[in-house]
């Protein structure tokens, strides 16, 4: 019985009865150590779940990829067989159940909660000293655990401190003092039982531990208790003590392996004194705190000579990689026969998609290497493993520390690019251009130059000019200088969908398809390399893809399904850099259709994503999104205003033109506008983009005043929202113009449109519109069935209407079947439907 946790109770027992219910959710039990969190994860496990997963981090086992997971799903994989094709090999893979491949870090993360999901009835997972994780098990379940919505599924974590953002945290204190007074046991001298209840400060381990120490302690509360576990060790026999030390060395808790190590098979002195406790041949230590003064109370050369001993006894080849970390914990100097091993240990984890894991292995490689070459090579590798593990600052600080003992230039190259990248990651573009640049990668180096502006830009496109053979690296320069071939023509479908053409060297193509005023292309291109994500499993590139697809979708008119791109894209955006682009489309989208909260909230996030003394990636974006704002809630000069600010060479400052003019117009300042028209005609010469004609036409309307402009922009085949807005302002000058009926037909047109993509600010003024000309109020049209889902159910019930399963959904969403049954459930209703088969006689 738990004595003064009622509320703690109260909080998981709640989490059952939605799991219950079909609902999942997870939590971070958080508290120092013997405060009683393990206690309550073992309260936990006998609340009614259908199957219970545990899992605990150990200290040693923090370099050893996957080791958590193996341990947590190790009762459930044989329902590999149910999770799509990628998603199973990556997990097949990773427990040595298939080939070995380099997965996708989200990818892992997707097929842990396809797994967990998976399981019939609701499932609880039980995770102590979650601190103590391996790096790819931390990553995948602080993913799913994130996103445990509708899947039956709770995840519970116990630690001292976890990041693990997105996921409800509970503070577990101390004991109140009159439960303390309950936990502590009778018969004491009232003043020792004063003295240990303050000492204890209501932890329960306290309690219940330091009555067997025979003085106070002072310093911290965790020594104290080591120190009080460290006496009950001194006490046992020294041939226990010696099998203890093994085990505490030995994170695994193979009882057969400790005993071959020492040769020794008592053990049962330090089971009576509850120091262990041993079942099914598993030593565990009752307390991590136990664990701790075993190891950290033995001597140097006794530690050394455990660690040593367990080496030898690892002898199989499946036990290379502990074998290895052991020879390394028993290491007093550089060895570079022990440095290979680990080499060869982290070779095997990148393999496997533990780039974490490798990251440490390389690092403590280099350390153990002898020759400056090797210890800066074994440093590199350790910084790339850190980049691909989404640990930037990490392979910053390997990356220097390479540079700083091998300076031959094509090693710095290398260092600069892996340092250039990480910087990029974490937002600092002048870092990032510079270090990428300094080897010569002008290709890689751009997309950084394109954030700076000049001067960087026009060094990096001259570069760029001069490489011969390289058609994307033409492409590239003449989108941003001159005519560009076709997009089609350098990454069309039929290279996108190459697999022998890596998705990772397109991606940017789609950036400077927009560049290029190829909207169409670039939009094709990015839908097609995100097909290719989904099918092969590489999830951390699809919030790119998507950003790109998003914002052709949005140039097109096509704001339903942007936002449906910008929705999905943010959900993987977390574990990325694409957080500031996809949140700022996502406020454009907002603006444009006056949630005016919802605008000024993205804007916020994508413009909080930048490191010090740099502006975040989405920041022009951002200022577009706000400016759109103010120009549909009559804030004239506000929206002008931050029109100006727009970096001159991005693509929302030409696409934003047309909104300067009518801000500029509107707040009676049309020569503000003058300088910026040249701009747009050379961008619509340079590409003959038929916006760009048609977005000239309407600024020298609006500025103008010249009807025959009008008349030209509406000749064009603009997407529905940018003919709309010509439209708009057409009706308001033929209004002025005391030409009603001409007024109305085009205004009606231009509310239509605006009515059905839900564009509520420019609605109102074409009804005002409207009724300036003499008509009565124009009621509100409903809004269509669509737009009443959110983005994820409309996603959902595009491909349901398109004959697929929920499995087959689920692979190509990188969602559990649950879910997306879930979705369908809730989509129905707003549709009107009540089946599957009804969907595809709707309009989505």
């Amino acid at each position: 019985m738990l004595i003064g946790r009622s509320q703690e109770q109260a909080r998981l027992r709640a989490l059952a009865e939605a799991a219950r219910d079909g609902a999942g959710g997870a939590l971070v039990l958080r508290g120092g150590p013997g405060i009683g969190k393990t206690a309550l994860l073992e309260w936990a496990a006998g609340l009614p779940f259908a199957t219970v997963l545990r899992a605990a981090g150990a200290e040693f086992e923090a370099d050893l990829p996957f080791a958590g997971l193996s341990q947590l799903l190790r009762p459930v994989l044989d329902r590999l067989d149910r999770l799509p094709g990628p998603q199973r090999d990556a997990l097949a893979g990773a427990f040595g159940l298939g080939p070995a491949r380099e997965a996708d870090r989200l990818l892992v993360g997707f097929a842990v909660l396809s797994l967990l999901s998976a399981a019939d009835g609701p499932v609880l997972c039980l995770v102590d000293d979650a601190q103590w994780l391996d790096s790819v098990s931390a990553d995948a379940l602080r993913f799913a655990a994130r996103r445990l919505g509708t899947e039956g599924v709770v995840i519970l974590f116990a630690a001292r401190a976890l990041d693990a953002v997105g996921v409800a945290v509970l503070d577990v204190e101390g004991l109140a003092p009159p439960d303390a007074e309950r936990l502590l046991e009778a018969g004491l001298d009232p003043a020792v039982r004063h003295r240990l209840l303050t000492e204890a400060e209501g932890n329960p381990l306290a309690l219940l531990e330091l009555p067997r120490t025979a003085a106070p302690h002072a310093g911290p509360l965790p020594e104290r208790l080591r120190e009080a576990f460290h006496g009950q060790v001194a006490a046992l026999p020294p041939a226990t003590r010696v099998a203890l030390l093994a085990a505490a060395a030995e994170d695994s808790g193979d009882l057969a392996l400790v005993l071959r190590a020492v040769a020794a098979e008592d053990l049962r002195p330090a089971e009576e004194a509850r120091l262990v406790e041993i079942a099914g041949g598993r030593v565990r230590f009752r307390h991590p705190l136990v664990r701790a003064a075993v190891y950290h109370g033995a001597a140097l050369a006794e530690r050394v000579a455990a660690h040593r001993a367990l080496a030898a006894a690892l002898t199989g080849p499946e036990h290379a990689d502990r074998r290895a970390w052991h020879r390394a914990a028993a290491a007093t100097g550089p060895d570079d026969e022990v440095a290979a091993a680990l080499e060869d240990s982290a070779d095997k984890a990148r393999e496997r998609g533990g780039y974490g894991a490798a990251t440490a292995a390389y690092e403590r490689a280099a350390e153990l290497s002898t020759a400056p070459p090797e210890q800066a090579r074994r440093l590199l590798l350790a910084a790339e493993n850190g980049l691909r593990a989404g640990a930037p600052a990490t392979a910053v600080r390997l990356a220097e520390r390479a540079g700083g003992l091998d300076q031959r230039p094509e090693f710095l190259a290398r260092v600069g690019w892996v340092e250039g990248h990480a910087w990029f990651g974490q937002g600092d573009f002048r870092a990032a251009y510079d270090l990428i640049s300094y080897g010569g990668a002008y290709r890689h180096a751009l997309h950084a130059a394109w954030y700076l502006g000049e001067p960087a830009l026009g060094e990096c496109l001259d570069h760029l000019a001069r490489l011969d053979g390289d058609p994307a690296a033409r492409y590239l320069v003449a989108a941003a200088r001159g005519r560009p071939r076709p997009l089609a023509e350098v990454a069309g479908r039929r290279t996108a969908l190459d697999p022998a053409v890596a998705v990772r060297d397109l991606v940017e193509l789609c950036g400077f398809g927009y560049v290029a005023g190829q909207d169409a292309d670039a939009c094709e291109l990015a839908a097609a390399l995100a097909g290719r994500c989904r099918a092969e499993g590489l999830a951390g590139l699809l919030p790119a893809l998507l950003f790109f697809q998003a914002e052709g979708e949005l140039f097109a008119g096509r704001h339903r399904d942007a936002a449906v791109s910008v929705a999905e894209g943010l959900d993987l955006a977390r574990e990325t850099v694409w957080v500031s682009q996809l949140s700022a489309v996502r406020a454009v989208l907002a603006a444009l259709s006056g949630d005016a909260p919802g605008c000024r909230a993205a804007a916020a996030d994508a413009l909080a994503a930048a490191a010090p003394g740099s502006e975040a990636a989405g920041h022009g974006w951002a200022r577009w999104a706000l400016a759109l704002l103010d120009l549909g809630e009559g804030r004239a000069e506000e929206a002008a205003a931050r029109l100006l600010s727009l970096p001159p060479h991005h693509v929302v400052a030409v696409r934003s033109i047309p909104d300067l003019a009518e801000a500029a117009v509107r707040a009676g300042t049309p020569s503000t506008v003058e300088p910026f028209l040249p701009r747009l005609a050379a961008f619509a010469d340079r590409t003959g983009s038929v916006w760009g004609q048609a977005a000239l036409a309407r600024c020298r309307a609006l500025v103008s005043g010249d009807e025959h402009e009008y008349r030209l922009a509406l000749k064009f085949p603009l997407p529905g929202f940018d003919r709309a807005r010509t439209a708009l302002a057409y009706g308001e000058w033929l209004r002025r113009a005391r030409r009603k009926a001409d007024a109305r037909r085009v205004l009606h047109q231009a509310l239509e449109t605006f009515d059905r993509l839900g564009a509520r600010p420019w609605s109102a003024r074409a009804r005002g519109e409207l009724t300036a000309t003499g008509l009565p109020a124009s009621p509100e049209r409903p809004e269509p069935a669509a737009a009443r889902l959110t983005p994820q159910e409309l996603q959902i019930a595009r491909l349901a209407a398109r004959g697929l399963s929920n499995r087959d959904i689920a692979a190509q969403l990188f969602l559990s079947p649950k879910t997306v049954a879930y979705h369908l459930y809730k989509a129905y209703p707003k549709l009107g439907v009540t089946a599957r088969t009804d969907l595809a006689a709707l309009s989505l």
